[in-house]
């Protein structure tokens, strides 16, 4: 796996376990975020209030089945699986454009976002 794959693999991780830090250390200040069919986040401020309200009461693990990158670009499929009172499952396709190629940073990133059984 190349040194972006290995980065995508822990961000996602991070997001499931809801590292708000971790997350946020890695993502430009003008961070774009779109859920598809939900919303569309501008700016890391709104991006962290976001992670914020997701992590409420919740921790999960991230099952990665495929990362894809090239050049700025990259994509990571896999399922989130969430533990709260039940246990619940969301298969993601994330699509991502990083800031550069040296120490790059999360500039765009893409979410589809399914709940499965």
């Amino acid at each position: 796996m190349t040194e972006k794959g290995k980065f995508l693999k822990q961000f996602n991780e991070a997001f499931a376990a809801s590292d708000v830090d971790y997350i946020a250390a890695h993502v430009t200040e003008d961070i774009e975020w779109t859920i598809v069919g939900d919303k569309t986040l501008k700016g890391k401020a709104a991006f962290i209030e976001a992670l914020e309200k997701m992590a409420v009461d919740t921790t999960g693990k991230a099952e990665i089945e495929q990362v894809i990158t090239h050049g700025k670009e990259a994509a990571v499929r896999g399922t989130i699986i969430m533990e709260t009172e039940k246990v619940r499952r969301f298969a993601f396709c994330d699509t991502y454009v990083f800031s550069g190629f040296k120490n790059p940073k999360i500039k765009q990133m893409v979410s589809f976002v399914q709940e499965v059984s």
